[in-house]
């Protein structure tokens, strides 16, 4: 999957004064993800993470730039070829497992669904395949009558990813899978991503808030701010070799019981997605910001040895304690 300068800006919500804002969810987002890949996507929330997701999946059309699959751009194909290629092509599991599945059908009607809209073989090969989906991530086949609401958290979000996966997607796009489960749920599901992806041979976007998670799951990770993405990092060089300040910000947030960490606090207004600031939109909030960012937005610095890429007109030294960022002065207001 492969995103080029993808822009996605649409209406404010509701009525009044703030009836024409426009919402600048995506600005110039470029992303490649190659098979067999994971790519980790964090911010924080409002950054334009599930967006980007639904850009990936074809849910949402952006305003401007490419989307391509296997070299294909989906929104240059016509409808029934892009939901053909789309929902064989690409999986997606959804933040909240209790309204992503249908409270009134059965799990076997839940999973076969994909199946029948696609006409996957006969009905016997359709309810084989049932069969196979639930034992893949581990649901034992009693609960194949059982409606959601009969289910756990864990055990719900397990159905969603096996109809995720029931038509072999290249692509299974997880926006934030875990992050309405329990803790001692969340480390299964992670867990059976991670063994999926390596029996299946997946090419995978994750999406989270929690960048601890990411750089588990993740080959790399791209960090979002304000509709842009700022910084691509290897997973393992993340919590010394980011380079961008709020990536080591979102690091340093992070609790760490055997190695705990100084956070940085970051000061300053929160922009908003309907009036961005002019140039880099961390500018608001960062220490280092000085008349250049407020003018200009830099371009993303030539990819070293290790893929890594950020921008920022005052990057941090690689491998610069925390101690030393949290100890920067703050800005004057």
């Amino acid at each position: 999957m492969r995103v080029q300068d993808v822009h996605v800006v649409h209406r404010a919500r509701g009525g009044g004064p703030f009836a024409r804002d426009r919402v600048y969810a995506l600005t110039g987002a470029g992303l490649t993800v190659a098979p067999g890949e994971t790519v980790g996507v964090v911010g924080e929330s409002g950054c334009g993470k599930s967006t980007l997701a639904q850009v990936l999946t074809g849910v949402r059309r952006p305003t401007s730039g490419t989307v391509s699959y296997r070299g294909r751009d989906l929104w240059a194909m016509g409808a029934a070829e892009r939901r053909a290629t789309v929902g064989a092509g690409t999986g997606m599991v959804f933040q909240d497992p209790a309204t992503a599945l249908n409270r009134r059908l059965p799990v076997r009607r839940i999973l076969r669904d994909p199946l029948d809209v696609h006409r996957r073989g006969t009905r016997h090969a359709r309810e084989e395949r049932v069969r196979e989906l639930m034992s893949l991530v581990g649901l034992p086949g009693a609960l194949a009558d059982a409606l959601p609401g009969r289910l756990s958290g864990g055990q719900r979000q397990r159905v969603a990813i096996a109809r995720a996966l029931a038509l072999e997607p290249g692509l299974l796009v997880a926006d934030e899978p875990t992050s309405a489960l329990d803790v001692s749920v969340r480390a299964q599901i992670l867990n059976l991503l991670l063994d999926l992806r390596e029996r299946l041979g997946l090419a995978m976007v994750f999406v989270s808030h929690d960048i601890q998670t990411v750089r588990r799951m993740s080959d790399r990770v791209i960090t979002m701010y304000l509709g842009r993405i700022v910084e691509e990092t290897p997973a393992d060089r993340l919590a010394a070799g980011a380079r961008h300040p709020y990536t080591r910000a979102l690091f340093s947030a992070t609790p760490g019981l055997l190695h705990p960490v100084e956070p940085i606090p970051l000061t300053g207004p929160v922009p908003s997605a309907t009036r961005p600031p002019s140039g880099c939109p961390f500018r608001t909030r960062c220490r280092r910001a000085d008349e250049a960012c407020a003018q200009v937005m830099p371009d993303f610095s030539a990819a070293s040895q290790h893929g890594h890429r950020y921008r920022c007109h005052h990057p941090v030294e690689e491998d610069q304690p925390t101690r030393d960022l949290a100890a920067e002065p703050a800005p004057e207001p």
